[in-house]
């Protein structure tokens, strides 16, 4: 929020050459001006334009629109101060005039004989240069206060004295206090946005010179005030009241008693009527008054620490800011809890230190309102647990250790960007904050897991102190990269932090890649880089940094892998325009024994490619498991369903379908070695286990079904003996969680948010006992790139035998044409050989890129599939100059779409046609006898390279997933 909206940038100085020489004894006013708003750490110090006389002053303010303040001594040679006000209003200058005058009995004269309604402010000299920041501060204080109070709730101090003397020598001292407790709450802002909103966000003061004026403004910004300073005898109704002050402090305690109020006087017996009025008393008389007044500032607006106090005034503990005032809470005596709690005094110090919202969350909170002081403590913690964990969200912190949540933090070490991955978590972690998503579904905790970003200047500072950018570039050696890279030191600062880091947290952590082109909408980047699992594990601190270290090194080396740069070879960026940002992140889920994993992970999308009625495209598809999502973006087998139709898994339609494409074995990360070297392998230390070490941990049931050999049937739950799978029947079905409505509505506000469809990557970690919350990590968020359908292609009367493939399953639209097909062969195709056969595509693939040759592209089985047996396991690189691809299931086996894959997305992202074909199925049909008929131009075992005199035609229509490859012409 814009705070101190209006700042004097400009004054007009109207003074005698001697008078500006009283300020500056060498002249140089705007050194002054700048010295004094440096000593005080003020932002922003104005310019100074100095005129001798009202005439200079008139028409320059008159022709001259940029003064925001016009500051004039009492007499200007041709008119005095007040004149000079006048004469402007008379031209329409709205510029506010005050006075600095030089001497007492001067002033006294000139208000004698002078109406200072039109300025704005009457001041004196004193000797004390900060004078100038006082008058310029109290200006903009008067201009900002509606907005300011009304906009945050920002606080107001009201000073009300009529004599100049005594509130130009208090202003520079309360400012300076002000100032001096801002400087104070600024480290512990969480980025330069909120250091700079601290600074903004100080108390606004309210000079005011009679009972009314002051009564005014404490009945309209009343919710507002932190506090009131007042003389005891100023004007009330048009005459000098002898006891307007004492009045006034007993109409504020009646209307709020716990606001603080400090009478002064010159006359000693006025301090028991002033207590017994509820008010502090000082006697201006007194040579400690400033130092006094500063005290008093201190212990009752909550300038300081927070003193925790018996009744009896007995101090028994300190926090200075709310991470330890939570701490506290918990231990202090109950007895100090209440006495703190009936004066309103945890409101009053958050407030002065600008923590707003839990401020006035507990303001309206009275202790009867509680039945015990316990449950009072209770509401407390959770108050500022809570405030402290929303303050979090949707901003992106500066890394401090000192107040980094390892359970509800994201922040940065190092400047640059965050990499467009973490850009998209910063981005979620706004619109949950936004959409208030943390608690929406009871005893689900929403939440982007804690996270460190290490900024794209590290890489950057990292490559150039140890001359690794043009080693990198030219070495095609990728193992010799990644030596070099661990070999080299990251900069001191941030192993500094790193350190800090691992000393706070013990949790697993996952080291993923955040570039900048990553998570685009049309380059996703999606599986290209590397991420390293971690489990955090090692008893010894420097084990954990040294693994910690290497793993972001080696997800730095993987900007220069052979995969990446074989991506960006299809993009119109190059490699050294490329930059890696790195996110460590909690890792979703728990310890079970020797294992670690989430109880469901997946891939949710706001649009389906392929959706069957009832569902719409629209309404989105999800693909869940058990375990880490490395099952979901490898393409195995998983649980697909519509979030608005959860009760109808896209893949289950009948038991042998259920049979054949569940779930069954899981990943998750070993806990069983902290000595290994876990990131030695791009993913991590990801195992595969079996559904019979989940049902042993506990976590099958929620997820679980078993199939019965006897009967034919797959039942909900594992109760009964036989075979088990994963179905997630007790939660889609019987909504044990609601995960379907949880999903939808995530999808929904993101899709709201990005203004696009998007995918988004999740997982969920369940307590089994009930106890705690349910903790649901939103991982990534992505855009999606969606064809553009402005060609509605018509291919309904083309004759089946002038068709190489026709399909009812296409993601794409339009149509494109190529010379060459690169097949595998259908009839010679071996499952048990798939990763021969994707080697030998990526061959071809990398031989067609290098001669910049667009190609068809056909094969059995899954493209993108970990699964050997599912299809053909080639990654992204391998197949990136295919401009069509068709997938065709296997005689016992029917393929269905990947969606939610690394390689899916990549595919959806690049514009690529995509045929799915089950001939058995009746879906569409390959001509792979006339394909195996056509001379090759080179073959190997398994794959054949065609190329044709004419060209293949492939036609696509997206709104209706039909489409064609067409056999050449001639």
């Amino acid at each position: 929020m814009d705070l101190a909206k209006f700042r004097v940038q400009e004054i007009l100085l109207v003074s005698s050459l001697y008078d500006s020489f009283t300020l500056a004894e060498d002249g140089q006013l705007n050194e002054l001006v700048l010295s004094e708003f440096l000593d005080l750490n003020l932002r922003h110090p104005p310019t100074l334009t100095r005129v001798s006389t009202g005439a200079e002053a008139l028409a320059r303010a008159a022709g001259d629109s940029r003064y925001d303040l016009i500051i004039s001594s009492l007499h200007v040679g041709d008119m005095d101060a007040a004149t000079l006000a006048g004469r402007l209003r008379e031209r329409g200058v709205e510029t506010p005039v005050a006075v600095l005058a030089y001497d007492a009995r001067a002033v006294g004269d000139f208000l004698a004989s002078h109406d200072a309604g039109p300025l704005a402010g009457v001041f004196l000299w004193q000797g004390d240069a900060r004078i100038l920041p006082a008058m310029i501060k109290l200006v903009e204080d008067a201009a900002n206060v509606d907005h300011d109070t009304g906009g945050l709730g920002v606080q107001v101090i009201i000073v009300i004295e009529d004599n100049v003397r005594f509130y130009s020598s208090y202003l520079p001292a309360i400012y300076a206090e002000l100032m001096n407790h801002a400087l104070r709450l600024v480290p512990e802002g969480i980025n330069h946005a909120h250091r700079l909103m601290r600074l903004q966000a100080r108390p606004k003061i309210l000079l005011c010179r009679t009972f009314e004026e002051a009564w005014e403004r404490f009945d309209r910004y009343e919710e507002n005030v932190l506090g009131v300073i007042s003389d005891i005898e100023f004007p009330k109704g048009g005459v000098l009241a002898r006891e307007a002050g004492l009045e006034l402090a007993r109409r504020v305690r009646t209307r709020q008693s716990d606001i603080p109020v400090m009478l002064q006087s010159s006359r000693p017996d006025f301090e028991a009527p002033a207590r017994a009025a509820g008010a502090s008393f000082l006697l201006k008389d007194s040579p400690t008054l400033l130092h006094d007044l500063r005290q008093f500032m201190t212990d009752h607006f909550g300038f300081g620490d927070f003193i925790f106090r018996m009744p009896d005034g007995t101090e028994v503990a300190r926090a200075n800011d709310l991470k330890t005032l939570e701490e506290k809470i918990r231990t202090v005596p109950g007895a100090s809890l209440k006495y703190h709690a009936e004066r309103n005094h945890f409101s009053k110090w958050l407030k002065a230190r600008t923590e707003f919202a839990v401020a006035h969350r507990l303001r309206p909170r009275r202790m009867p309102d509680f039945p015990t002081v316990e449950h009072l403590r209770d509401e407390l913690i959770r108050s500022i647990q809570d405030y402290r964990e929303n303050r979090s969200r949707g901003v992106v912190a500066d890394f401090d250790r000192a107040t980094f949540d390892p359970a509800a933090s994201f922040s940065r070490i190092g400047g640059g960007s965050l990499g467009g991955k973490a850009r998209g978590l910063a981005f979620v972690n706004y619109l949950l904050s936004e959409h208030q998503m943390s608690d929406r579904f009871g005893g689900v905790r929403i939440s982007v897991p804690p996270s460190v970003v290490l900024g794209t200047d590290v890489f950057d500072e990292f490559l150039e102190h140890n001359d690794l950018r043009d080693f990198a570039l030219n070495v095609s050696d990728q193992e010799e990269i990644e030596r070099r890279f661990i070999a080299s030191p990251l900069p001191d600062a941030v192993m500094r932090d790193l350190a800090s880091f691992l000393e706070i947290i013990r949790y697993p952590i996952a080291v993923r890649s955040s570039s900048l082109l990553e998570d685009s909408q049309y380059q996703p980047f999606a599986g290209v880089y590397d991420t390293r699992m971690l489990s955090n594990s090692h008893p010894e601190a420097k084990v954990r940094l040294r693994q910690l270290v290497s793993a972001i090194k080696r997800v730095y080396a993987s900007m220069f892998s052979s995969r990446a740069q074989a991506y960006l070879k299809t993009t119109s960026y190059r490699l050294e325009e490329e930059k890696m940002a790195v996110i460590l992140q909690q890792v979703v889920g728990a310890a079970h024994g020797s294992r670690f994993y989430p109880n469901i992970s997946g891939v949710a999308r706001s649009h389906n490619f392929y959706p069957i009625a009832p569902m719409r495209a629209a309404d989105g598809i999800v693909a869940i498991a058990l375990g880490f999502g490395e099952t979901v973006m490898s393409g195995r087998p998983c649980v697909r369903f519509c979030p608005s139709y959860p009760l109808h898994p896209v893949q289950f339609s009948s038991v042998r379908e259920i049979l054949d494409s569940s779930q069954r074995d899981f990943f998750a990360l070993p806990l069983h070695d902290p000595d290994a070297d876990l990131d030695a392998t791009p993913g991590g230390a990801l195992e595969s286990f079996d559904l019979q070490a989940a049902e042993a941990d506990g976590t099958l049931a929620a997820v679980g079904s078993t199939y019965s050999p006897e009967n034919d049937v797959v039942n909900d739950g594992i109760s009964r003996d036989g075979v088990r799978l994963v179905t997630f029947a007790p939660i889609l079905k019987h909504k044990l969680l609601p995960v379907a409505e949880m999903l939808d509505l995530l999808l929904r506000i993101s899709a709201e948010g990005t203004s696009a469809p998007v995918e988004i990557e999740f997982a969920l970690g369940l307590d089994p006992a009930g106890e705690r919350e349910h903790s649901f990590g939103f991982l990534q968020l992505r855009p999606l790139a969606l064809s553009r359908e402005a060609v509605d292609l018509q291919f309904d009367d083309v004759e089946p035998a002038a068709l190489i493939c026709q399909s009812s399953s296409v993601l794409g639209n339009g149509r494109l044409e190529a010379l060459d097909v690169v097949v595998v062969d259908f009839h010679r195709f071996d499952r048990g050989r798939s990763q021969d056969v994707a080697r030998e595509v990526a061959q071809f693939n990398a031989d067609l890129v290098r001669q910049n040759v667009p190609y068809v592209l056909i094969g059995v089985g899954r493209w993108g599939s970990s699964e050997p047996f599912l299809g053909i396991p080639v990654t992204w690189e391998q197949i990136s100059g295919a401009r069509a691809i068709v997938e065709a299931g296997f005689k016992d086996f029917r393929v269905s779409p990947s969606q939610g894959t690394h390689f899916f997305q990549n595919l959806t992202a690049s514009s690529v046609g995509y045929f799915t074909v089950n001939p058995e199925a009746g879906e569409g049909f390959v001509d792979w006898d006339w394909l195996a008929a056509r001379p090759a131009v080179r073959e190997t075992g398994f794959v054949r390279h065609l190329r044709f005199d004419a060209p293949v035609v492939v036609k696509m229509n997206g709104r209706t997933q039909q489409g064609v490859i067409l056999k050449p012409t001639a």
